[in-house]
C-alpha cells in the first residue's frame, strides 16, 4: 500500500500558494484493507473514505470509463492492480494530474511542473473531452490563476469547444452548473472565468442571456466601452477589487440582460430594459436553481439600479418608494447589498473606476433618515393599523425631505 498527496494540493504547494484542502490517494489497497484500518466509507458511489483521525478523504486508486451521457456516466474500475499513472491519467488537467510521495518527491507523469512553469491549463489526455463538467472547471481555474498569468491551452479550448457543441452541457444538472458557477464567481477574476465560456461557446448555451448582450451597443458617452457585454465584464472586475460578497456578484452578472433585448432600431439607446430584463433574470434564477438571497438581490438590482444612479436626482417621495420596495427598513443588509452592486455597475465602465459614488452614501442616510421615525411616539398617540401606516409613511416623507435639503456633497479641498 502506498498513499500520495494528489491534486490541487501538489499544484499550490509548487505555485507557492497556500494549501489548504488535501487529498490522498492509496494506491495498491482494496476497500476491506482500509476499513480493517477504521477508515470510513464516504458513500456507495466511489471508493472513498475518510481517515479514522484526521477526517480526510483518502480515494483508492481507480480508472473511470464513458458509459453514457453527462458528468455522471463513466463507470469506475478501482483496484489494487489500478497504478499511479493510470489514476492521474483521468483527472482533468495536466497541472491537477501530479502526486507527491512521503518523502516529498513529486512524480509528474504527464508534465504538469512543465505548465506549470509555462502558465498553461492544459488537458491531461483525450478522455477531457467526455465530460462536460471539466468546461466549467478549467474556466474556473483560469479566473482562479489569470492573476497569475495562466492562459487555457488553445489545444484544451478546442475540446471544450467540440463539449460545447456536442449537447453533453445540457446535461448538467442545475445543482451542479450552480455549484461552478458561484464558485468561480467568487475566483479573484470572475471576468475570466465568463470569458472563457464565450470563447468556447459554452456561454450560449449555458447562459444564453448573457451571451446577447456581447455586440450590443451602449452610449458612449455614460459607456465608453460600449459593449454591453464588455460593460458586464468590468463589473465583474470591480465587484472582484471590493471583494464583493457572492451575492453582489450575481446581481452584476445579470444586472443589464434587458438590453439583451433592446431592438436594433433603438441601438445605443436601451429604453425600460429594466424592467424588460426582469423575465431573463427571472429565467436564469429559476433554470439555475439560485439560493433565494442571490436571486432576490439580483431582480431587485436588474429592476432599480438606474434608481439608484439617479438617486440625488430623485424627489423624496421616490425614494421612500425604493426603500419600500426593497423593503429596506426591515432587511437594512440587502439594501446595502444592493448599493453595493449598483456602485460596482458604475464603476465597471471604462475610465469611471475612480470616480466616486455619492449615490450610495446619500441613499444610505435616506434609510437612516427613515429609520428615525418612531413608530412607538404615533402608536401613543392612538394610532393603529391603516393610519398608523399612513401617518408612519408621511412622517417619513417628510424626514425625508429634510434630509435631501441637509445633504451637500463634499467640496474638494483647494488645490
Amino acid at each position: 500500500m502506498q498513499i500520495y498527496k494528489v491534486g490541487g494540493a501538489v499544484r499550490d504547494r509548487l505555485l507557492g500558494r497556500p494549501v489548504h484542502d488535501i487529498d490522498w490517494l492509496v494506491v495498491g489497497a482494496t476497500a476491506e484493507q482500509l476499513l480493517a484500518q477504521g477508515f470510513r466509507p464516504v458513500g456507495d458511489d466511489f471508493p472513498v473514505f475518510l481517515h479514522p483521525q484526521s477526517g480526510e478523504e483518502y480515494a483508492l486508486a481507480r480508472t473511470e470509463r464513458k458509459s453514457g451521457k453527462g458528468y455522471a456516466g463513466f463507470v469506475f474500475h478501482a483496484s489494487p492492480d489500478v497504478t499511479l499513472e493510470e489514476d492521474l491519467l483521468r483527472r482533468d488537467l495536466t497541472v491537477n494530474a501530479m502526486a507527491e510521495d512521503a518523502q516529498g518527491h513529486v512524480i509528474d507523469p504527464y508534465g504538469g511542473q512543465r505548465d506549470l512553469q509555462q502558465r498553461v491549463l492544459r488537458h491531461v489526455s483525450p478522455a477531457f473531452a467526455e465530460d462536460p463538467l471539466r468546461v466549467l472547471r478549467v474556466a474556473r481555474f483560469a479566473a482562479r490563476y489569470a492573476g497569475l498569468g495562466f492562459r487555457v491551452a488553445e489545444e484544451t479550448l478546442g475540446l471544450m469547444r467540440r463539449l460545447a457543441r456536442s449537447g453533453e452541457l445540457s446535461s448538467l444538472t442545475a445543482e451542479r452548473s450552480w455549484k461552478e458557477i458561484s464558485r468561480a464567481l467568487q475566483e479573484p477574476h470572475p471576468d475570466v472565468f465568463i470569458q472563457v465560456l464565450k470563447d468556447c461557446g459554452a456561454l450560449k448555451v449555458l447562459l444564453p442571456e448573457l451571451q446577447a448582450l456581447f455586440g450590443v451597443p451602449q452610449n458612449a458617452t455614460h459607456h465608453p466601452e460600449v459593449d454591453s457585454g464588455l460593460h458586464t465584464l468590468m463589473v465583474l472586475q470591480q465587484c472582484a477589487r471590493f471583494a464583493q460578497p457572492l451575492a453582489v456578484r450575481w446581481a452584476c452578472l445579470l444586472h443589464d440582460l434587458g438590453k439583451g433585448s433592446t431592438p436594433r432600431a433603438q441601438w445605443p439607446r436601451h429604453i425600460a430594459h429594466e424592467t424588460r430584463g426582469l423575465a431573463a433574470i427571472k429565467q436564469v434564477n429559476q433554470r439555475l436553481r439560485v439560493p433565494r438571497d442571490c436571486a432576490e438581490l439580483a431582480l431587485l438590482t436588474g429592476e432599480y439600479h438606474t434608481h439608484c444612479h439617479r438617486a440625488l436626482e430623485l424627489r423624496p417621495n421616490t425614494v421612500l418608494e425604493l426603500l419600500q420596495a426593497l423593503d429596506a427598513l426591515r432587511r437594512p443588509e440587502r439594501w446595502q447589498l444592493f448599493l453595493a452592486a449598483c456602485e460596482m455597475d458604475a464603476r465597471g465602465r471604462l475610465g469611471f473606476e475612480e470616480r466616486d459614488y455619492p449615490q450610495a452614501r446619500y441613499l444610505q442616510g435616506a434609510l437612516q433618515a427613515a429609520q428615525a421615525v418612531s413608530a412607538r411616539e404615533l402608536v401613543a398617540q392612538g394610532l393603529f393599523g391603516a393610519e398608523l401606516g399612513k401617518a408612519l409613511a408621511e412622517q417619513r416623507l417628510q424626514a425625508l425631505k429634510r434630509y435631501k435639503q441637509a445633504f451637500s456633497l463634499p467640496t474638494a479641498p483647494p488645490a
